[in-house]
């Protein structure tokens, strides 16, 4: 029938590219690595080191899941084909929207899929750290800061990734000064590394009592967190740690007590800190964690040969151009510069409809096409 022609031309059109996917996912090798995987949690002694069992039980379930989730995919395909087969041979028009809605939900899960294949990063699987910073302009430029830390974790919600809060300095009179925020989910880093950089807001401040419109900068830096098996030299005499009274929501422990850690490595100023954790001794792992994150992604990013290598002056913040404009006043308008990506539903962005940016930026990584 005339009807779904074109649908059942697309499929067929879509056909190599099912194939392309599976090649790339490499299905065969995940599950020769399962079974070995399997093989060593079955051992006598597999528990005896809780955090090797938990990375292993952690990797089997990705490469499960990686595998179920392409099986999935091949079974929308075929039940399409065989929807538009049954709906030919009983001659039934009525089953058109079910073909059409069974297609779109295929080709959007297989764009998905596809993406995933880009993420070939060393560290594209690791959970990220994100560390928001306010620009200069006091209160204006810490309620943007406030509004990305927002935005971020409606984005983390909305794929079902796990975020918890490790440092945040409220703004003066609203916003915030920085914070850190550890984003937990497979690919977590891939997709987030497209963000770092100079978020840039242009509107009528609510701050204003004569409604002029400001422009306000914030920047955003993205790291991939360092698991424990990955070994980072860093020599005890180069920190500096202090401790202090945590502050903000957490509840008497934290107030009561001076379970906060700051630690400075003083060859590059580099400063982190952690007050989520209820002890200062687990704190001061996160916030270890978080300095190993940061002295591996300045190390990658200036294709250094070790981490001694990086000189003091990365303790300053480069703010340089912006990554992304979003616009409030007088239109509305998101725009990602480097892809030309854009969104005029500012207020879906802003709660985290970030997929379209993101995959521009993959996209244009894989290819090397950036916007002129």
């Amino acid at each position: 029938m005339l009807i779904y022609d074109d649908i059942r031309f697309k499929l067929n059109n879509l056909g190599p590219a099912l194939d392309s996917l599976r090649d790339a996912l490499d299905l065969e090798k995940g599950a020769k690595e399962i079974e070995r995987l399997e093989a060593i949690s079955a051992e006598p002694d597999f528990w005896s080191d809780p955090s090797r069992s938990q990375q292993v039980l952690q990797t089997a379930k990705q490469l499960k899941d990686k595998a179920a989730r392409f099986q999935a995919l091949k079974t929308q395909y075929e039940d399409v084909v065989t929807l538009i087969e049954m709906a030919e041979e009983m001659e039934d028009e009525s089953l058109f929207p079910e073909v059409e809605a069974g297609f779109n939900a295929f080709t959007a899960e297989l764009d998905k899929q596809t993406l995933t294949t880009l993420l070939t990063g060393e560290y594209d699987k690791n959970n990220a750290i994100m560390s928001f910073h306010a620009g200069a302009g006091g209160t204006e430029a810490q309620d943007w800061a406030q509004m990305l830390f927002r935005m971020y974790t409606q984005w983390a919600n909305s794929k079902g990734f796990k975020y918890k809060v490790l440092d945040y300095i409220d703004g003066d009179e609203a916003g915030l000064k920085s914070a850190d925020l550890l984003i937990e989910g497979e690919n977590a880093f891939g997709y987030l590394k497209s963000e770092g950089g100079v978020h840039r807001l242009v509107r009528v401040s609510p701050f204003d009592s004569s409604g002029r419109r400001h422009t306000s900068f914030s920047a955003v830096e993205v790291m991939p967190e360092m698991t424990d098996d990955i070994q980072i030299d860093i020599s005890p005499d180069d920190l500096k740690v202090d401790t202090y009274r945590s502050g903000g929501a957490g509840g008497q422990h934290v107030n009561k007590t001076e379970s906060a850690i700051r630690i400075t490595h003083i060859p590059t100023g580099i400063v982190v800190a952690c007050q989520n954790e209820r002890s200062q001794h687990q704190n001061r792992e996160v916030a270890m964690r978080m300095l190993k994150s940061k002295l591996m992604e300045i190390k990658e990013r200036e294709h250094l040969d070790k981490i001694e290598d990086i000189k003091g002056e990365q303790k300053k913040i480069e703010w340089g151009s912006q990554i992304r404009s979003y616009v409030f006043m007088p239109y509305t308008l998101a725009k990602d510069h480097r892809t030309g990506f854009e969104n005029g539903n500012i207020g879906a962005v802003m709660d985290g409809d970030l997929d379209g940016f993101i995959n521009a930026y993959l996209k244009c990584a894989a290819t090397g096409e950036w916007a002129k």
